[in-house]
């Protein structure tokens, strides 16, 4: 009887009366913002939210829509591939997409115990990223055209690497007066107009060279931002806008805030910086992001492979003993040479 009453009020209220089998049938459009107010809006930061909704409203819902959760197959997914190349989008905003859509399948298939198979999806190949910098004269000349507060931010860009952000959202007491750094814990969102996380919430400390030091501690304040657009922080625009000016100014091409990052990474690897330390001040979550930059410290390849050589081990430095063991070796077999021919 009391089942009798729960079906009976399910028909009043215009439900099914089989919820696991409805569950089964649950079209993608009709999970998939059940699945942004639940698991992305709880697990994602505002910006990561926004770019999500915008792939699930513009790309996924329009072509996945309307197919039952459990009919979605390998062959939906590889239609959606191709009709995307086809119009055009390039394999590293397909992969974005693709992963939203592999997302929300799988949770689907976790939260609603499907019965078909999950869809596997062949990711496209993405060509390795092109990484441009400035040269060291190509620094000097844009330090050399500004002034102010943007010569400041680009003086901090180069010898840091943070990004846009994080400079927007740079706190006075997030540096470290007595150690000498600053910890890049603080992201400012335009559309929100407050202070985020770091991408990949990551908080990571990098240290201030004497010259850093020296001129943020011109004017030491104790809370507050440390770069400010009047009596307010920057936003996007307007921070590039002034980026801009100082490279017409210098003569020279239009450079983005994140090439002063690439700018940071590139000369610490050809330095002979080892990857993983750049890694840790530039706060990749995966090395693999960082080896874009291996290429420009030839050096440091050279280096190790020299290292295998007899010949050329003991004038490579990599921190080990090797060349030292050869030239003993060199030496004892000198002198021994020498014993034997009377000298």
């Amino acid at each position: 009887m009391a089942y009798e009453a729960m079906l009976r009020q399910r028909l009043a209220r215009g439900e099914p009366v089989d919820r696991e089998a409805a569950q089964q049938d649950q079209s993608f459009d009709q999970f998939a913002w059940g699945w942004f107010d639940d698991y992305v809006v709880t697990n994602n930061k505002f910006s990561e939210r926004r770019a999500k909704k915008g792939i699930l409203a513009l790309h996924l819902v329009p072509f996945f829509g309307k197919l039952p959760l459990n009919k979605i197959g390998t062959h939906h997914v590889e239609q959606f591939k191709a009709r995307q190349m086809k119009d055009g989008v390039s394999h590293k905003t397909l992969r974005n997409r693709l992963t939203v859509l592999s997302k929300c399948l799988s949770c689907a298939h976790e939260w609603l115990n499907l019965d078909a198979p999950l869809p596997k999806i062949q990711w496209p190949k993405c060509p390795p990223p092109k990484t441009d910098y400035l040269s060291p004269e190509e620094c000097e000349l844009l330090l050399s055209s500004a002034d102010g507060v943007v010569y400041e931010m680009i003086f901090t860009a180069l010898r840091t690497g943070m990004r846009q952000g994080e400079l927007k959202g740079l706190q006075w007491s997030s540096i470290d007066w007595h150690n000498r750094s600053l910890a890049v814990r603080h992201s400012y969102c335009d559309v929100r107009k407050a202070l985020d996380t770091p991408k990949s919430n990551r908080e990571r400390h990098v240290p201030l060279d004497v010259d850093l030091f020296e001129l943020l501690h011109s004017r030491k304040q104790s809370t507050g931002f440390v770069f400010m657009d009047g009596n307010k922080p920057f936003n996007s625009q307007r921070i590039n806008l002034r980026l801009a000016k100082v490279c017409k100014a210098a003569g020279m091409r239009i450079v983005t805030w994140h090439l002063l990052r690439h700018t940071f990474a590139s000369h610490l690897a050809m330095r002979g910086t080892p990857l993983h330390v750049v890694q840790a001040l530039l706060g990749h979550s995966s090395i693999t992001t960082t080896m874009r930059y291996a290429h420009v410290a030839p050096s440091i390849l050279r280096t190790a492979i020299e290292m295998l050589n007899p010949r050329t081990a003991t004038n490579a430095d990599l921190g080990q003993p090797v060349g030292n063991h050869w030239m003993l070796a060199e030496r004892r077999a000198r002198k021994d040479a020498e014993l034997s021919s009377g000298w």
